[in-house]
């Protein structure tokens, strides 16, 4: 149990830890992290850790592996069982445990896995987890007699976000849990919930047999639109594998983005927090930062990535930040995690006591158009360097830009953005306009710049008006 491990290259990521099972990541990853990062609980004087697991087949063998892992720091452990990541979160919080770990691949592939791990109240990241790597090559491991044990925590999960839930009016909602690792608590927070239910996938199952469950791409939310039109549903949500990302649909079958429902959100929350800075990552539409301002609140464009959002919201006091990609925290009455259920019954909530559709609260931003994100491959080494490069020109030129994560360039068109992915070895391109035409000149202005990089500009797709 105490030799020295060394991980794949490609497994140490900026957020978490994810590879292929039994390729890039195997049981003998798992345990070396279990003893790697349970080296570090216990060097900080931690005793307790919560580990959960999601509904991939391969997720009980890792779980086992990293509770050995664990154990062997002379830890205790606390066994959650299968559910989704912010039920962890939860326990880890609840049970008031020094740390907690999920294994989870999240929405990728059925064949790919990977860990999420908190220390204390916070998110593990970056130079954190490179870190455990190096503990694990020197197997400079903490040894001692630990325990672990099972321990139920869906009800009171469950309980604790009915306790936040106040809407007024009963609703029609169709649900997605996409075979993810939400079922079982969606089928118990629905029983609590009032209104009428409909919900489809929510059997867990790792294969994921009808779509693959990323609800921020429209392909995948097709069965929850046609759900949504068949049973006249009020709203319709979606979820990722794991439970800490949301898609919604409104009762015309159209996707309220991320960053729509951040601005509805920001709403309601202002209302008890004024003046207060809410946070959204810079792949965030115009729309929001403005909107927030416009409801008395301090809007404050931030890096992307779930980890990165998690510390700023800690650091700032915000009651309230959201990624594009779903990943929504609250810290208005909740913990300041990302938890795509207990979003749910705040949607929910909202849309009840307003007595407004949800397609409302979505037309009041103005209409934009746009491109989804687009992604192309660009060395790990290369990848960086171009970012700088555009940057540097663009400063040259007088531009304005923002260089929080990459470059965000505003224009009298609207905006553009290029970052390098932290996960993947790719450049991430974006634009918004109030206008197709002005659309047209940013998408230009990415291609002009990539291509003075020496790059093939990537081929956008508009996003229409869909924004």
């Amino acid at each position: 149990m105490s030799e020295a491990h060394t991980f794949h290259p490609t497994v140490l990521r900026e957020y978490d830890i994810r590879g292929i099972v039994g390729s890039t990541l195997t049981a003998a990853d798992a345990r070396a992290v279990g003893r790697a990062f349970g080296t570090v609980v216990a060097r900080s004087g931690g005793k307790t850790v919560c580990v959960g697991y999601d509904g991939r087949l391969s997720s009980p063998e890792l779980e086992a592996a990293m509770v050995e892992g664990l154990v062997a720091c002379g830890l205790h452990v606390l066994r959650i069982g299968l559910g989704p990541t912010p039920m962890l979160y939860f326990a880890t919080r609840d049970r008031e445990a020094a740390a907690g770990i999920m294994i989870t691949g999240s929405h990728n592939p059925p064949d790919y896995n990977g860990i999420k791990m908190m220390l204390g109240k916070g998110p593990v990241y970056g130079q954190q987890i490179l870190d455990l790597g190096i503990i694990a090559a020197k197997a400079d491991y903490v040894s001692g007699e630990g325990s672990s044990e099972q321990v139920d925590v869906k009800d009171a999960y469950v309980d604790r976000m009915m306790r936040d839930y106040d809407g007024t009016r009963d609703l029609t909602i169709a649900w997605d849990a996409g075979n993810g690792a939400s079922g079982e608590i969606l089928r118990r927070l629905t029983a609590k919930l009032p209104g009428k239910h409909i919900l489809l996938f929510d059997e867990i199952d790792g294969n994921f047999p009808n779509h693959h469950p990323d609800p921020t791409v429209e392909k995948n939310l097709v069965d929850l639109k046609k759900a949504v039109a068949e049973n006249g549903c009020d709203i319709g949500i979606g979820f990722d594998g794991d439970g800490d990302r949301i898609g919604a649909i409104d009762h015309l079958g159209r996707v309220v983005w991320g960053d729509q429902l951040v601005a509805i959100y920001a709403a309601d929350v202002l209302k008890n927090h004024p003046g207060a800075t809410i946070i959204a990552d810079v792949k965030a539409s115009q729309t929001l930062f403005d909107e927030i301002a416009k409801l008395g609140g301090n809007p404050l464009m931030w890096k992307t990535g779930h980890s990165l959002l998690k510390a700023k919201m800690a650091e700032t006091g915000s009651p309230l930040a959201g990624e594009m990609s779903g990943h929504i925290f609250f810290a208005d009455k909740w913990y300041g995690f990302d938890d795509a259920l207990y979003c749910a019954v705040r949607l929910i909530g909202l849309v009840s006591k307003l007595n407004q559709p949800l397609s409302e609260l979505r037309d009041r931003l103005p209409p934009v158009v746009n491109t989804p994100e687009t992604r192309f491959q660009v060395s790990e080494e290369r990848k960086f360097q171009v970012v700088q490069e555009v940057k540097a020109r663009l400063k040259a030129e007088g531009a304005d830009v923002n260089d929080i994560d990459g470059v965000r360039v505003k224009t009298a068109d609207g905006w553009w953005l290029l970052r390098a992915s932290n996960t993947q070895d790719v450049l991430v391109a974006r634009a918004e306009s109030g206008t197709p035409e002005g659309l047209e000149r940013l998408k230009g202005m990415v291609v002009a710049q990539l291509e003075a990089s020496g790059l093939q500009a990537p081929s956008f797709e508009d996003g229409g008006s869909a924004h």
